[in-house]
Order: C-alpha cells, then sequence, then structure tokens
C-alpha cells in the first residue's frame, strides 16, 4: 500500500509540533518530506516552497507594520491610562456586580477592539491586567474567567469580522487560498458564512461567565500586585499634576492618549477607504511620530520592537505557505480526495466532522489559526467540492477548522497572551487555568456550531 505524500506530510509537521519542535522547522521538515515521497527531488520542492513563500511575504509586511503600530499605542501610555480609569471607578465603587460586569464587558470590548479597532493584539495585556490583578483579588473573581473572557475576544473577532486582523485571516488568507483551490469567491460573504461558527463562540464565553466561573475564587494580596496597581495610578495623578502646573511642560499623559486616539481613527479610516491594513497602521504610525509621541530618534527601536512582537507569527504564516506549495506541487492531493471520498461514501456529515477535528488537531499542534488556512484549503476545498457542499458551507468549515485550536492550544497567542497578565504574581498556571479552561469553553461548541453550519449553509 502506497503512503500518500500530502498525508504523510502533515503526519510529520503534526508530530515534530506535538514534540515541542518549532512551528516553522516542522513545517520544512514536513514539506521535503512530503516532496521527496511524491518524488519532486529536493530541488524542486525547494523551488514550489519558495515559490509559496513569496505568497505570504504580504501578510508579514502587514503583521509587521501592526506590530510597530501595536507598539506605539503602548507607548503613548493609552493601555494604562484605560487601566488606571478602571481601577479609580473600582476604587470609588467598591465591588457591586454592576462594577464586576462592567469590568468583564470591558475587558471583552478590549480583546474585541485588539483585533480590528485598536489592531494591537495581545499588546494590551501585560499593560492593561496586572494593574487590575488587585481589583480582581477583591473582588474574588476567578481568573480562569478572566483568560475566557480575553481569549474570546481575541478568536471571534478575528474570526467572525472582516477588518483588522479579521481582514488578515478572513479576506488576505482564507478567501485567497479558497479561490485558487478553485472556488468562485466573489460573492461570498465571509460575516455569513462564520455567523454560526461565531454564535458558538458567544454561547462558551455565556457559559463561562454564568456556570463555570460564577462562584469566587481568593488569591493571596501579594505585594507585587499592589505595586502594579499603584504605579499606574501614581503615573495617572503625576500626569494630572504637571498637566495643571507646567504649561511648557513636556507631553504629557492626557495628550499623549487624545494623540493616540487620533492615530487610531486615522488608521481606521486608512484601511476603510484603502482596504489596506498595511497602509492603515503605516499611516497610524506616522501621525505618532509627526507628533512626537514617537520621537524621531526613538523610531527605530519602537518599530524594532513592534516588528518583534508580530515577527514569529508572521515567519510561521509565510512557511506554511510554503507547506501548502510544496503539498500542491505534490500532485497527490487529488488521489487524497479520491479516497477521502470513498471512505466518506458521499456522507457530509461525517466528511464535516472529521474535517474540523483535523483541523483541531492542526492548530493544536502549531499555534496558528492563520498559519493552518493554506495547509487545510488545499485538499478541504476539492473535498467540499467533490462531496456538494455549497461554496458557503465550504467557507465555514475551512475557517473553523482554522479557528479549532486557537483556543486551548499552549503555543497560541490566545492562551500565551492572558497567562502573561494573570501569572505576573504567579497565581495563574498556563496550562489548568488557561489552556484547559479556553478549550472546553470554546472548542467544544466551535466544533459542534462550526458542523452546523456545513449541514445548513
Amino acid at each position: 500500500m502506497t503512503i500518500n505524500a500530502v498525508l504523510l506530510a502533515v503526519v510529520i509537521m503534526l508530530g515534530l509540533s506535538l514534540a515541542r519542535v518549532h512551528v516553522v522547522l516542522s513545517l520544512l521538515i514536513g514539506a521535503i518530506a512530503g516532496g521527496l515521497l511524491a518524488g519532486l527531488g529536493i530541488t524542486a520542492t525547494l523551488e514550489a516552497f519558495q515559490e509559496g513563500i513569496q505568497n505570504g511575504a504580504g501578510i508579514a509586511l502587514s503583521y509587521a507594520l501592526l506590530g510597530a503600530f501595536a507598539v506605539a499605542i503602548a507607548h503613548s501610555g493609552l493601555p494604562q491610562s484605560l487601566a488606571g480609569a478602571v481601577i479609580k471607578r473600582i476604587d470609588a465603587g467598591g465591588t457591586s456586580l454592576m462594577i464586576k460586569y462592567t469590568l468583564f464587558a470591558g475587558l471583552v470590548m478590549m480583546s474585541c477592539f485588539s483585533q480590528n479597532l485598536i489592531p494591537i493584539h495581545i499588546a494590551f495585556i501585560p499593560l492593561l491586567v496586572p494593574p487590575l490583578l488587585l481589583a480582581f483579588n477583591r473582588m474574588q473573581i476567578d481568573r480562569r474567567l478572566i483568560a475566557c473572557l480575553i481569549t474570546f475576544g481575541l478568536v471571534t473577532t478575528y474570526m467572525f469580522i472582516p477588518y483588522g486582523f479579521g481582514d488578515i485571516y478572513l479576506n488576505q488568507i482564507m478567501l485567497k487560498n479558497v479561490g485558487e483551490a478553485g472556488i468562485d469567491i466573489s460573492d461570498i460573504s465571509v460575516t455569513k458564512a462564520m455567523a454560526i461558527p461565531a454564535l458558538g463562540m458567544f454561547l462558551g464565553l455565556l457559559t463561562a461567565v454564568f456556570i463555570s466561573y460564577r462562584k469566587p475564587r481568593q488569591y493571596q494580596q501579594l505585594t507585587i500586585d499592589k505595586d502594579a496597581r499603584d504605579a499606574v495610578i501614581d503615573k495617572e495623578s503625576t500626569s494630572d499634576d504637571l498637566s495643571q502646573t507646567a504649561t511648557r511642560a513636556p507631553m504629557q499623559g492626557k495628550l499623549k492618549t487624545l494623540i493616540a486616539l487620533a492615530a487610531i481613527v486615522t488608521a481606521f479610516v486608512v484601511q476603510l477607504y484603502t482596504d489596506s491594513l498595511l497602509l492603515g497602521s503605516m499611516f497610524g504610525f506616522a501621525v505618532f511620530m509627526a507628533t512626537g509621541v514617537v520621537k524621531w530618534r526613538e523610531a527605530d527601536s519602537v518599530f524594532n520592537d513592534g516588528i518583534k512582537l508580530m515577527a514569529m507569527i508572521g515567519f510561521i504564516m509565510i512557511t506554511a505557505q510554503g507547506f501548502a506549495e510544496v503539498m500542491k506541487a505534490t500532485g497527490e492531493i487529488a488521489p487524497l480526495i479520491d479516497g477521502a471520498t470513498n471512505l466518506f461514501a458521499g456522507n457530509k456529515a461525517i466528511a464535516a466532522f472529521v474535517m474540523l477535528g483535523i483541523g483541531l488537531v492542526v492548530t493544536m499542534g502549531i499555534g496558528s489559526s492563520f498559519s493552518t488556512i493554506p495547509i487545510v484549503a488545499a485538499i478541504y476545498v476539492p473535498l467540499c467540492i467533490s462531496l456538494g457542499f455549497s461554496p458557503l458551507a465550504t467557507v465555514a468549515i475551512i475557517g473553523t477548522a482554522g479557528a479549532l485550536g486557537d483556543a486551548g492550544s499552549p503555543a497560541s497567542d490566545s492562551t500565551l497572551g492572558p497567562t502573561s497578565g494573570l501569572n505576573v504574581d504567579g497565581q495563574h498556571d498556563h496550562i489548568r487555568d488557561s489552556v484547559i479552561p479556553t478549550f472546553i469553553h470554546y472548542n467544544i461548541p466551535l466544533l459542534a456550531f462550526g458542523w452546523i453550519a456545513a449541514m445548513v449553509l
């Protein structure tokens, strides 16, 4: 029995990823193994890989500029100002249920905005969350719930709203790869396709808030929590005093915050009218430089920090595009599709469930939804066509298969980000308190509602 080269490449890539080999190396080794088994030879395999890399360069550049914009926003002090405002309201209002649920809503909104309106990804978490830990402790809020709140915003927004990171995931990666694989995407609404899976995520959020983690949980009041809280309050007070007493003093907090908001609006409007996230980020960063929030002598370091923030995601996405191109070049996708079609015997329900399950495993392994799409689209599109799925259902399957596993993956930004803010005092375990709760509350409903979308669309 001949082993299918595409299947072997995916198995090798997944096995290495789960064994904690770096994702980029896992993708490269898997691609080479698949190319050699298909008889391409090392030269043809690498040529195909390099051709795929070129397809991901524009996406990676968009990520780099988004990273620079995110660091500039953090440099302006806007996240710290938000944290200070929240703490002051909590200090004034005590620990009422209204305060608590307003705080929950604010965290979800900030997480959502970090993917589109203020596209800074997870950069806001280590700035906004640590100063709030003392308040969380005082209200006896279970930090597993906070992890679920943040992860909901990080994942649901990009998989449902085609703006910011959602534009990259839904339009630049998913629709692009689906179109290249053979489906007419001109009349497809990605929002309509992903509405049912997004509803599953929302039900998971409600379950976490009102059922799973509604009971109080006590944490120790540590010095590090008080210091983080006091640092934000002191900074706010110092800025207020200086702005009132020194008319020619260096630029202070409130003015920087206003400029940050102006930069965000500028980036939003530019992207809206040019349909280019890259241009939006560039113009937003330019506002910070023109106003002196980011000084010319600091521009290089801020830009470099932003590239570092997003570089790993960009490299993984570029490598995933190379992997997908090699899989196409092997010519063994069609035999794999034929074998899978015979295996499912035309049963769309089983086929949809298996495709979603494979997406869960792939994303859990490599830790990036954005990198999963190029890998699965090349295989899933022909399979969906052969089984009779509609174009809208096909997009729903692929989009959900990519998002599945982002929440709940130990290597994903969607779990690493919340842990980075919640564990500064050593009282939040990454696996038990971030990975497992988000896996249960989001992957299970996403799998179920993604399957429903595949069946009804």
